[in-house]
């Protein structure tokens, strides 16, 4: 159901604020650029930091300016069941097309709490899950065995994988209906290698064409040319983790003039090395 270059969009603020003009500027050259799918209020949103309030209003901000252009996959998670459920309903509520549900956080539940919490949230709603197993973020791994469960359930259709595991992303395909997405840049190539249909990107915040290109070119057969794009945006991809994400991506939009460097603590911009490392990268590939 989802598939392609799907961006993890970040939330722009200026003066501690959220900057709704800037969402829309945002949402409008992905829907120029080609992109698959947005999803607001993923890790690359800043949730954690974002006020219920404010994350109601940031996604149907993204879905009033997406006006059916393109997919929005809501990221709506908690590590408390009845908050996921509240905040995926308002979404749906809010004419999202999606939701994307992180793996509970900080509560580190069984394998059977998992299960029984991605079933009460799916059932909840009537529109389609995607899991999000992030285990380095959770401290949970998402079975195998709990996604071939979770996948019997009518909504459950996709998974975001972000665990690092070329051998998980191949039992999820062997085991399982579920469409795999990449959730790290730099394995999206090797992931759709293997069979999965795309990737919910970072990078794809400052070079959205380039990302829709590379994963289109695969999907499309033609391997050849997917390599020389992934050759190409490595470099890139991989300087956007160079401190914890978002940090360097809106570091590296507030370089390129597209928002204001700002973040909300507990985070902070790069500095230092890291930020030298940044600039090079957008210099190097022939943005700065």
């Amino acid at each position: 159901m989802f598939s392609g270059s799907i961006v993890a969009v970040v939330t722009p603020f200026r003066n501690g604020k959220v900057d709704f003009e800037k969402i829309d500027e945002l949402v409008e050259m992905h829907v120029r650029a080609g992109t698959d799918a947005i999803v607001p209020c993923g890790t690359t949103g800043e949730s954690p930091t974002l006020s219920h309030d404010e994350h109601d209003a940031v996604i149907k901000r993204v879905v009033k300016a997406a006006k059916k252009r393109c997919p929005v996959i809501a990221g709506t998670g908690s590590n408390a069941t009845a908050e996921a459920i509240r905040l995926t309903r308002h979404a749906e509520d809010a004419g999202a097309d999606g939701s994307l549900q992180v793996c509970p956080y900080y509560n580190k539940p069984t394998q059977e709490g998992l299960y029984q919490h991605f079933k009460a949230v799916a059932e909840a709603v009537s529109i389609p899950i995607v899991l999000y197993n992030i285990p380095s973020r959770s401290g949970r791994n998402i079975d195998v065995d709990t996604m071939a469960r979770l996948s019997e359930i009518r909504n459950i259709v996709a998974v975001k994988s972000a665990a690092g595991s070329t051998d998980q992303v191949t039992e999820i395909i062997l085991r399982t209906p579920l469409t795999v997405l990449s959730g790290d840049d730099s394995m999206t190539l090797p992931f759709m290698a293997l069979g999965a249909k795309g990737v919910i990107s970072v990078v794809a915040n400052i070079v959205p064409g380039d990302v829709h290109a590379m994963v289109h070119a695969f999907l499309d057969g033609d391997a050849a040319k997917a390599r020389k794009l992934n050759a190409k945006l490595y470099p890139l991809a991989k300087a956007m983790f160079v401190e914890t994400n978002p940090g360097p991506v809106k570091a590296a939009m507030a370089m390129l003039g597209m928002i204001e460097r700002e973040m909300r603590l507990p985070m902070v911009p790069p500095t230092g090395t890291s930020e030298v490392k940044i600039r090079k990268a957008l210099e190097d590939y022939g943005l700065l």
